[in-house]
């Protein structure tokens, strides 16, 4: 019987070497994961996200634990996760709320290019990316951004650490969280729609 509920990483102690270590056990955890689904209310997945984009989110965990700036590190390894979009047979999915279209990070420019970039993964294969939007009735409280690989591990970054959910029963709670949230999905087409408004609106 596993009794380990949960590992945390306090961000302070983990990034001392730089996000180009952290980035790179993401990418080797993509690498080795076949299925996974993926929630961001606020923010646009890690998966999806462009070089611009990443550099100023990447710059802003920087700035915020005053550790040391290999942003562009970050930048490569962590853009690098997309080569697995639609490889072996691997499936993604994922979902944004409707303020992760218009969190902006890095100005009107890389917003521009992100949100372009969102309209070609409505395409790619492998992935069924769903945007929750702002004035549906949700049938579950939002929460917080979490990230399920292949039903045996859950990752939840907070402010101050990241934590690894190894429970089987906590990840079968967030199983079903992300069963509930896609209930106030919407896909294809209409997701689209939302994109391509936000995109006329950051002008």
């Amino acid at each position: 019987m596993n009794t380990q509920r949960h590992e945390q990483r306090r961000w302070d102690r983990y990034l001392e070497a730089g996000t180009g270590r952290v980035q790179d056990e993401s990418l080797d955890l993509v690498r080795k994961t076949k299925n996974s689904r993926h929630y961001c209310p606020n923010i646009v997945w890690g998966n999806l996200q462009t070089e611009d984009y990443a550099r100023a989110v990447l710059r802003r965990v920087v700035d915020f634990h005053e550790t040391h700036d290999d942003v562009e590190a970050g930048v490569a390894r962590r853009t690098a996760r997309a080569q697995f979009l639609g490889q072996g047979g691997r499936t993604y999915r994922a979902l944004l709320g409707e303020q992760a279209l218009r969190t902006n990070l890095g100005g009107t420019e890389a917003m521009r290019g992100q949100l372009r970039h969102l309209l070609q993964a409505l395409e790619l294969t492998g992935l069924k990316l769903g945007i929750i939007p702002a004035r549906a009735e949700l049938a579950l409280y939002p929460g917080h951004s979490f990230s399920i690989f292949d039903s045996r591990l859950v990752v939840v970054e907070t402010f101050s650490a990241g934590l690894d959910v190894t429970s089987g029963e906590e990840v079968a709670a967030y199983e079903k969280a992300f069963v509930w949230l896609e209930r106030s999905a919407v896909y294809g087409a209409e997701a689209r729609r939302l994109i391509e408004a936000e995109l006329n609106a950051v002008g």
